[in-house]
C-alpha cells in the first residue's frame, strides 16, 4: 500500500492522523508503574485496553508484562467504573497481593468522568497495602505524556521533605527509556560514588532473568521507601524533559529539590552535559574509566566520519529521543532533513518549549535545514521522503514498511521495536550507548554499500 503513497503534499482540514507515530498514554503509564518494586498496574477501562497495552509492552521487551483490569461493561460504559473498580481492587490483592497497586485511566474511564480519588477513598485497601492514581486518557498527549503523568503521581503521592537539610544523593528520572539504559545510566552515577535514588526504575523488571521460575513481581524496581527519601535528595536530574521534568518540577515545588533539566544522555555532548551537571552539584571526580570511554568513542568518531559524513537521515520517534539523536547525527555529520514526532511536544499548554524550536535550533547552529514536526504522522515523513530522498532512516518498528517502500536502509531505535529482539538490553545512553549506535548505522550503510556494489567495486575493506 505504501507503494501508493502520493508525492504532493497537502494540508488536511480534517486534522486526520495516518499512521501515528506514538501510541496512547497508558503503555506509557503502565511501563513507568513497573519501575516500582512490588507494583501491579491497573487499567481502569475496558479489558480490550489493557490487553493491548501489555501485549505491546510485551513484544517490544519480550518478557511477560502483569497488569489488571476493571473490566468495563456496557453498564460501566454508562453509569461508571466506580463498582467495578472497587471490587478489582479488593481483588487483586486477594488474589495477587502486589505491595502497590497503580491506577492509569483510559479513554473509557475519563469520558465518563469516575472520580479516582474518591473511589480509592471508598474502597477496601489492606493494610500496609498502597493504592495511587494517575489520570491518563488515551485521547490526549501519547505514551510518553502518560509515562510523564504516571511518574509524576508517584513524586505527588510518595515524595516527603523529612529532614531541615538535605542528603547527598540524587534523583535521576531516566525517561522513556530502556532497562538496558536505566541501568548504564546506573552504572554512571554509581561511578561518581553518589548516593542516588532512580525513579522509575524498571531494570531487572521488564528484563529480569530466567530462573525457572515464575515471579509475578520480580526484585528489580525502585522502593516506597527511596521513593519517600526523594523529596530529602539535594537535585533532581530530569534526563529528558518531555517524559521526566513533570515529576522533577513537581519534586522542586513540594519538597524543594531543585530541579536540573537534560536531555536524554544520548551521544558525546548530552553524555558530557549529564556528568558535568553531576560534577556541579556534588564534589565528584569523573572517574578514569568514563574518561577512557569519552576517548574511545572520539576515536571511533574520527576513524568512522567517511562513513557518515554528508548522509541524509530521516528520523521519527519519541521527542526526548529523537532531539538527542538529531544532536548526535549532526556531530557525526550527517545531515537530518526530516524530524519527526507524534507526541504534541510543546503544544500550547503543555508548560514545554517547542521541541521544533529546539531541533530547529541545533539544526541552525550546524547550517542544516530540515522539515521539523511535532505531532506529525509516518504518512507525512514518508511523503517528505519521496520529496527529499534519504540516505538513512532512524525510528521504531513501525518505519520498516517506509523502508521497504523507498529501498533505504533502516536502524531501529526507540519504542516499540516489535520485530527486533535483544535491544532492550543494550544500552544506547551513555559513551558505550553512543559507540553501540555508531555500529549499528555504520553496519546499515556499509551492508547497502556491499549489496548496491558492482562486482568491480566489492571492497574488502571499507
Amino acid at each position: 500500500m505504501l507503494d501508493y503513497t502520493p508525492k504532493e503534499l497537502k494540508e488536511r482540514p480534517s486534522g486526520a492522523v495516518i499512521n501515528p507515530a506514538k501510541t496512547c498514554q497508558p503503555i506509557g503509564a503502565m511501563y513507568a508503574a513497573l519501575g516500582i518494586k512490588g507494583c501491579l498496574p491497573h487499567s481502569h477501562g475496558s479489558q480490550g485496553c489493557c490487553s493491548f497495552h501489555r501485549m505491546h509492552l510485551t513484544r517490544h521487551f519480550r518478557d511477560p508484562i502483569m497488569a489488571s483490569t476493571s473490566s468495563f461493561t456496557e453498564g460501566a460504559s454508562v453509569f461508571g467504573g466506580g463498582a467495578n473498580l472497587k471490587t478489582a481492587i479488593k481483588n487483586v490483592f486477594a488474589l495477587y497481593n502486589p505491595d502497590v497497586m497503580a491506577i492509569h485511566t483510559t479513554c473509557l474511564s475519563e469520558t465518563i468522568g469516575d472520580d479516582i480519588p474518591t473511589i480509592i477513598k471508598q474502597s477496601e485497601i489492606p493494610e500496609g497495602k498502597i493504592v495511587f492514581h494517575a489520570n491518563t486518557p488515551s485521547y490526549q498527549g501519547s505514551h510518553i505524556t502518560g509515562f510523564s503523568n504516571m511518574t509524576k503521581a508517584m513524586a505527588t503521592y510518595f515524595s516527603e521533605s523529612t529532614s531541615d537539610s538535605k542528603k547527598e544523593q540524587v534523583n535521576v528520572i531516566p525517561g522513556f527509556v530502556n532497562p538496558g539504559d536505566m541501568r548504564e545510566i546506573k552504572r554512571i552515577v554509581k561511578s561518581l560514588k553518589l548516593d542516588f535514588i532512580m525513579f522509575p526504575d524498571t531494570s531487572g523488571v521488564v528484563d529480569s532473568p530466567m530462573t525457572g521460575k515464575f515471579e509475578m513481581y520480580p526484585k528489580g524496581g525502585v522502593t516506597l521507601d527511596e521513593l519517600k527519601d526523594s523529596g530529602n535528595s539535594k537535585v533532581t536530574m530530569s534526563l529528558g524533559r518531555f517524559a521526566s521534568l513533570d515529576a522533577a518540577e513537581k519534586l522542586e515545588k513540594k519538597c524543594k529539590v531543585p530541579a536540573v533539566s537534560l536531555k536524554t544522555p544520548i551521544g558525546v555532548k548530552a553524555t558530557d552535559d549529564f556528568l558535568m551537571a553531576l560534577r556541579s552539584s556534588f564534589a565528584a571526580e569523573i572517574p578514569y574509566e568514563l574518561e577512557e570511554e569519552r576517548g574511545q568513542l572520539v576515536d571511533i568518531m574520527t576513524d568512522t566520519h567517511f562513513h557518515f559524513h554528508g548522509k541524509k537521515v530521516a528520523i521519527f520517534g519519541d521527542p526526548d529521543i529523537v532531539t538527542s539523536m538529531t544532536e548526535f547525527l549532526l556531530s557525526l555529520g550527517m545531515i537530518p532533513v526530516h524530524v519527526l514526532t507524534g507526541t504534541p511536544a510543546g503544544a500550547l499548554g503543555s508548560g514545554l518549549a517547542s521541541f521544533e524550536e529546539e531541533v530547529q535550533d541545533m539544526l541552525k547552529a550546524a547550517g542544516v535545514t530540515a522539515n521539523v514536526k511535532a505531532p506529525g504522522d509516518l504518512f507525512e515523513l514518508h511523503q517528505w521522503i519521496k520529496n527529499e530522498p534519504v540516505d538513512l532512516l532512524i525510528g521504531n518498528t513501525y518505519g520498516k514498511f517506509i523502508a521497504r517502500a523507498e529501498d533505504i536502509p533502516f536502524v531501529r531505535i526507540g519504542f516499540p521495536i516489535l520485530d527486533r529482539s535483544v535491544h532492550s538490553y543494550m544500552p544506547l545512553v551513555g559513551y558505550r550507548g553512543a559507540m553501540r549506535i555508531i555500529e549499528m548505522i555504520s553496519n546499515a550503510l556499509l551492508d547497502r554499500a556491499d549489496r548496491d556494489a558492482a562486482d568491480e567495486d566489492f571492497e574488502l575493506v571499507m
